[in-house]
């Protein structure tokens, strides 16, 4: 039963939830505050329905809860994120964790509400940043925004699940938008110019070669990449499984994970002439190990260090920069390989699920998200087409 105390002009009810573990009585209070024009029989009426409502959102374990959000911050680390999150999920929460607990970790979980999540908001994008030098920096980027909201979210999340909280104040709340960022990507002749030029690399860099073929080939994530085992393969069909990833921490070393979501498990089809060079590289590799004997460390990766350890995060970036310094070659981020794929998926017709497949996006929203500008490229130049068949319209040779 709900009791009722008068404090000024406001009422607080308490209500009695039972005795924790230790025996001490737990009392929830919620504080009710009258609008001023409300008559004393409103204010009955009100503060009567008020009281019904907390007892039965007590009852329905929907407590205010008085735990503040950095103690429930480092509760969920332990019962939740260690038991079900990626290591590098964790890690880049981790990272958060202070400018977050400067800003809220002192406040009640229940009485953060929307306006403090967009306060914190505006306050990382308007933030004055310096490097050591003292040189100012960029502000923020949005999607580093968007990774301390993340992190902030799922705690609440669970807060919902433990019935601690009864709403996410985060979900209204309006983060920056990211600024439309034209990418550097290779063009179809670069990549096939880089081709020609692998011809020329010593064994010594085969491994590296092959790694950034299957890159442009497959559009496979670095981690996938690295991950990739010559168990993966079918031979006689030509597919490849993408069922691991290959990690690094400071703390762990380099470690093996799964792919970064469901979608990300799949199966692609491998063009002959990509099969024959992996034919060629599997069989330098065994001549390698046997050379090198007691030494070679077995591990079944196509991408090793020297003694069949796995290869470092760092290495194919490496070998690419110094690979681009000797040939000429215009030089771009790895994950650019990426973004070309996607490029020739979608410039050659293919449906957003198929590329979202490929990609191995979690859903086609995403997909559309990254490559809207190749997908509204790939449907002007099919307008046209139709154009071209309905009034007998030559194509423009720069159409090509």
């Amino acid at each position: 039963m709900a009791t009722i105390r008068k404090r000024g002009n406001t009422y607080q009810i308490r209500v009695s939830c039972g005795y924790d573990t230790n025996g001490n009585q737990v009392i929830q209070t919620k504080t009710w505050k009258p609008e001023p024009k409300m008559t004393p029989k409103q204010i009955e009426k009100e503060l009567n329905r008020q009281a019904v409502m907390f007892e039965e959102a007590c009852q329905n374990g929907m407590l205010t809860s008085n735990i503040k959000f950095q103690e429930f911050a480092e509760q969920w680390f332990r019962e939740y994120a260690e038991l079900k999150l990626k290591t590098q999920t964790i890690r880049c929460y981790h990272n958060n964790e202070k400018r977050v607990y400067e800003a809220i970790g002192h406040m009640k979980l229940s009485k953060i509400t929307t306006r403090n999540i967009q306060q914190f908001i505006n306050e990382l994008a308007t933030e004055k940043r310096y490097d050591k030098n003292g040189k100012e920096l960029q502000p923020l980027a949005p999607k580093t925004i968007k990774n301390y909201i993340s992190f902030i979210s799922s705690i609440f999340d669970y807060a919902i699940k433990m019935q601690i909280v009864s709403s996410n104040p985060c979900k209204n709340a309006v983060l920056p938008s990211p600024k439309p960022k034209e990418r550097e990507i290779y063009t179809l002749d670069e990549v096939q110019h880089m081709l020609e030029l692998f011809e020329n690399e010593s064994e010594a860099n085969y491994k590296y070669t092959i790694f950034f073929t299957l890159a442009a080939f497959t559009g496979l994530r670095r981690g996938e990449l690295l991950g990739l085992e010559w168990k993966d393969f079918d031979w006689d069909n030509q597919l490849v499984k993408v069922v691991r990833t290959s990690e690094y921490t400071k703390e762990k070393g380099i470690y093996t994970d799964t792919p970064k979501t469901k979608s990300s498990l799949r199966i692609i089809k491998l063009p002959i002439e990509v099969m024959d060079k992996l034919r060629v590289f599997r069989a330098w590799q065994n001549d390698y190990k046997i050379e090198l004997g007691d030494k070679w460390v077995e591990c079944d990766r196509l991408f090793t260090k020297w003694n069949g350890e796995p290869m470092g995060m760092r290495s194919p970036y490496k070998y690419f920069e110094k690979f681009c310094k000797r040939t000429g070659m215009r030089f771009v981020n790895i994950h650019l390989f990426r973004h070309f794929n996607a490029s020739v998926l979608i410039s050659n017709g293919v449906d957003v699920k198929t590329v979202q497949g490929c990609l191995g996006h979690s859903s086609a929203v995403t997909t559309l998200q990254i490559y809207a500008h190749s997908f509204q490229e790939a449907q002007a130049k099919a307008m046209d087409s139709v154009a071209s068949c309905i009034l007998g319209t030559p194509k423009d040779s720069s159409d090509e």
